[in-house]
């Protein structure tokens, strides 16, 4: 028999099994002890009966006037008689008889008291010195009978009782696993970033260490990746001094090298150590959206931090390209204004960088916090569009990206439960690419979705 994978099943089944087996145990002891105890009743009844008719008999018997005359009583109404007995002389004739005895099932006499044949169960005594002698039987299969009356009578509640236990049993055991299911529940509703502390203060004792080993995991798999979040952050942030004293340098030799080929290859130089820098400004991002906290106690408007990132990438190197449309109404949200702009920057440059050079990046955010960034340029498929958010992966080779950008974006939109939607071709066009986050905002969602201004 294969157990089933269910604790709760499990436990049922191996109660209800128990339960069963002491039942029938006890109904079966019960029965035997019943039926000795119904013997011993029957033989009393029969010893009685006996001792109440012999000396009835002997009284009919010795006033008789013709002696030696067999005498069968007859019955008053028709009925079933257990006992039947035989009255008989020293001889052995039969003297008196009940109208149902058959004188074949009375073995001879010989001496008081009970005796056994393979049908009958037989009770002897004697009066006037022996010579007049009783003999009462009653059939063993009226008190095989009897006995399977009781049996049933046991056995019937079965049917009623033990479902019923069964059920209670069940429900017993569902309740008392309400705890452990809270704990799943708890668990389940986890983010993957989420490793904090599982609440097990109601678990039962039994699973409480599981539990408890259960958050010491989560604990040192914390500190863990706190160790790999803060080595990053602490990384790339060192990388800034040298780096920027290294493009100082190559920038230096640029401008006194008279060669043109030691020129070019600085110039190279400062290339790599810009995309470097880039890179590790990037990582500072995905440690600050990894680890950070992005939702704040007091709400900000998040059209400040568009229009300052907007403008801020416009004077960069991108005038005139960038066409930013905002909403009439104040967007007031809980998310951090830094992890906002960290994630328009990002969302902005990667159009920039990856759309046609000479189309506009529309940047969109409506009343209810929807913040749409769409580019021209190649459609992708949809494999492509389905790892554009792993880390280090890019639509097309030859870019100068870094492959951060859109990880660092799906990492802020997970932390703070908005979805993210990559599309391409974009809506209402026939190719490009568009990005749709939805941002926790204040009021109703779904309103005043088209009250928006170009900027």
């Amino acid at each position: 028999m294969k157990w089933p994978a269910s604790l709760q099943a499990r436990l049922g089944l191996s109660l209800g099994l128990v339960l069963t087996v002491l039942w029938l145990l006890a109904a079966t002891v019960t029965a035997v002890i019943v039926r000795g105890e119904m013997d011993e009743v029957f033989d009393s009844a029969l010893r009685e009966t006996a001792e109440r008719i012999l000396p009835l008999a002997v009284t009919d018997i010795v006033g008789r006037e013709d002696q030696g005359v067999t005498q069968r009583l007859a019955p008053i109404r028709e009925h079933d008689e257990f006992f039947t007995y035989l009255v008989r002389d020293a001889e052995g004739l039969i003297l008196l008889q009940s109208h149902a005895a058959d004188p074949a099932v009375f073995p001879p006499y010989d001496g008081p008291g009970f005796r056994q044949t393979a049908t009958h169960r037989l009770y002897s005594d004697a009066a006037l010195q022996g010579t007049i002698r009783i003999t009462v039987a009653e059939p063993l299969a009226h008190r095989a009978s009897v006995a399977r009356e009781i049996q049933v009578g046991l056995g019937l509640p079965l049917l009623i009782v033990l479902p019923l236990a069964l059920a209670a049993i069940v429900l017993a055991v569902r309740f008392s696993l309400n705890p452990l299911r809270r704990f799943r529940a708890r668990l389940e509703a986890r983010g993957a970033r989420d490793l904090s502390e599982v609440p097990a203060d109601d678990l039962p004792t039994e699973i409480g260490p599981l539990a408890t080993t259960l958050n010491s995991l989560l604990a040192r798999l914390r500190e863990a990746f706190e160790a790999e979040r803060s080595f990053a952050a602490n990384a790339a942030h060192e990388l800034r001094t040298p780096l920027a004293g290294a493009i100082a340098q190559a920038q230096r030799l640029q401008s006194e090298t008279q060669d043109p080929a030691t020129g070019a290859r600085a110039a190279e130089i400062e290339a790599t150590l810009k995309r470097l820098t880039r890179l590790s400004e990037r990582l500072l991002q995905l440690a600050r959206a990894e680890g950070g906290r992005l939702r704040v106690d007091r709400s900000a408007d998040l059209r400040a931090v568009a229009r300052v990132v907007v403008d801020d990438l416009g004077r960069a190197g991108a005038p005139g390209r960038i066409a930013l449309t905002l909403s009439e109404t104040s967007i007031m949200s809980d998310i951090d204004p830094d992890a906002f702009g960290i994630l328009c920057r990002n969302l902005v440059e990667n159009a920039l960088l990856h759309g046609t050079e000479t189309a506009p990046v529309d940047v969109t955010l409506t009343a209810d916090g929807q913040l749409i960034v769409a580019n021209d340029g190649p459609t992708l498929s949809r494999e492509t569009l389905d790892r554009l958010t792993a880390r280090f992966e890019q639509a097309s080779e030859g870019t100068d990206g870094s492959g951060l950008g859109l990880a660092i974006v799906a990492a802020i939109a997970e932390r703070i439960g908005s979805s993210l939607i990559l599309k391409s071709p974009r809506s209402n066009g026939a190719s490009g690419f568009e990005v749709t986050l939805d941002l926790p905002v204040e009021g109703s969602r779904g309103s005043n979705r088209n009250g928006a201004v170009s900027h």
